[in-house]
C-alpha cells in the first residue's frame, strides 16, 4: 500500500485530498500543526496523525524520523495568508507567507528525499492569484508565482522524485465560510463570473487534479492550473 503524506491535511483542501487517499486506499499520514485536529481527521478515515508545522522546521524532522520506513507521496497544502498592500507590509508576516509556501516545502524535501520511495512524488499547492496581480494581493501573487519556478528546480533537484504543483483558483473548500453566507456568496459568484467555464470550483476538481499528479508517472516540474480558465481573462 502506497503511503501518503498530506501536509495541512486537517482542514479545506488538504482535508479533502486525505479523504480522497483514504478512499482510494492509500496509507494517509494527516500533517498539521494542529494535531487535535489532524487526529480528529484521521480517525475519521482510518488514517494516522502527526504534527507537521512548516514554520517549524523541528516538526519536518521529526516526521520524517516517525516515518522513515518510507512515504511514496507527499501533498503540502500550507498557506499563510498576508493580504495587504506594500506600504501595509509586516515583516514577520511576509516571511511566514514565503515559508508556508516556498520555504517549508523545500525544507520538506530536505527532510524527506531520505525517505521518499522510488517513483516517489511531492505535489506543492500554488494559487490563480500568481497569475493575476491586483491590489492586496501582492504577497499571495508572488508566494504562488514562487511555487511554479520551486517545483521546476525541485524537479530537477530531487529527480528521478516528480515534483509538481496545483494552481487552484477559487474553490467552495470550505476555506471561505469565515465570510459569512452573503460574502462568500458573492465571492463565489464573481469567481463563476471570471471563469471561461462560467462556475466556480468545487474542492473535487482539485482532488482529481491532484490524484492524477499522483499517478502520473511521466509528469514532473509542471504547474496544473485548475481555475476554470480564468487566468486567460482579462480582470
Amino acid at each position: 500500500m502506497e503511503r501518503i503524506l498530506v501536509i495541512g491535511g486537517a482542514r479545506a483542501l488538504g482535508a479533502a485530498v486525505a479523504r480522497r487517499a483514504a478512499k482510494d486506499g492509500y496509507e494517509v499520514v494527516v500533517g498539521a500543526r494542529d494535531r487535535a485536529a489532524a487526529e480528529v481527521l484521521a480517525g475519521e478515515i482510518g488514517a494516522t496523525a502527526l504534527r507537521v508545522d512548516l514554520q517549524e522546521e523541528a516538526t519536518l524532522a521529526d516526521a520524517a524520523r516517525v516515518l522513515k520506513d518510507g512515504v511514496d507521496h507527499i501533498v503540502t497544502t500550507g498557506s499563510a495568508p498576508h493580504d495587504v498592500r506594500a506600504t501595509e507590509l509586516d515583516r514577520d508576516r511576509l516571511l511566514a507567507a514565503f515559508t508556508a509556501k516556498v520555504v517549508g516545502p523545500m525544507l520538506v524535501a530536505k527532510h524527506f528525499a531520505p525517505v521518499l520511495r522510488p517513483a516517489a512524488s511531492m505535489v506543492l499547492f500554488s494559487g490563480v492569484v500568481g497569475w493575476r496581480p491586483g491590489p492586496g494581493s501582492l504577497v499571495k501573487g508572488v508566494t504562488n508565482g514562487a511555487v511554479e519556478f520551486a517545483v521546476r528546480h525541485l524537479a530537477a533537484d530531487l529527480a528521478p522524485v516528480r515534483v509538481n504543483a496545483v494552481s487552484p483558483g477559487v474553490v467552495d473548500s470550505g476555506a471561505w465560510d469565515r465570510l459569512g453566507e452573503g460574502k462568500k456568496a458573492a465571492l463565489l459568484d464573481k469567481s463563476a463570473q471570471t471563469a471561461l467555464v462560467g462556475r466556480h470550483g468545487e474542492s473535487e476538481d482539485v482532488v482529481e487534479a491532484v490524484m492524477w499528479l499522483l499517478r502520473a508517472g511521466f509528469v514532473s516540474g509542471e504547474t496544473i492550473h485548475v481555475e476554470g480558465g480564468a487566468r486567460h481573462r482579462s480582470a
